[in-house]
């Protein structure tokens, strides 16, 4: 049963990645794409929590350290939200369909959806990796986990506020109307 709690998460990650990948080939042309600097910046930041996650030593021994008691009960409560989360961001990608992209875009005939997932929340994608992470660092339960979780928010926090500018600046007082009434991250609060 060692196995399980070893490879688990593992992979349950690739399997995402490689579904994310197959879903990208769907994607509309792109009509304007995100400088190559930002988009450095961001995958630095958000590579650097993925290593704190998934090397299993790093030559920072507090970063090993329990944060708080390995149980069964933080494993599977990560595991948990950890699948929620990233069963929620699938839906997101279903359904956003064409019009997504791993950058900040602007997609030939970019529509604005509203409805399902993006009905609770502007940004579900961002919504679900980061609840998927946070499962993974509480079921990790060391203070690495802890420690890539603000990087994993910073990179997606600073994606999503040049994603806000842009879409305002392709939709108008639509977008405006639907950042009014729908949360960017978490549903009726932020």
């Amino acid at each position: 049963m060692r196995w399980f709690y070893t490879w688990f998460f593992p992979v349950l990650w690739i399997a995402y990645l490689v579904y994310w990948r197959v879903a990208a080939l769907n994607a509309k042309t792109t009509q304007r794409l995100e400088s190559l600097p930002s988009r450095i910046t961001r995958s630095v930041v958000f590579l650097i929590g993925v290593a704190l996650l998934s090397l299993p030593r790093i030559p920072i021994p507090w970063l090993y350290r329990s944060w708080i008691r390995p149980s069964l009960g933080t494993f599977y409560g990560g595991a948990a939200i950890t699948v929620a989360g990233l069963l929620f961001s699938v839906w997101a990608r279903l359904h956003i369909g064409a019009n997504w992209s791993s950058s900040v875009t602007i997609k030939q005939n970019h529509e604005l959806i509203t409805s399902g997932p993006y009905a609770l929340v502007r940004h579900p994608i961002y919504t679900g990796l980061l609840t998927a992470f946070a499962g993974t660092a509480l079921a990790l339960t060391e203070y690495r986990g802890l420690v890539a979780f603000p990087l994993f928010f910073f990179s997606l926090w600073y994606k999503l506020r040049l994603e806000e500018k842009w879409m305002r600046s392709q939709f108008g007082q639509t977008y405006a109307d639907y950042s009014r009434h729908t949360a960017a991250l978490i549903p009726w609060l932020i």
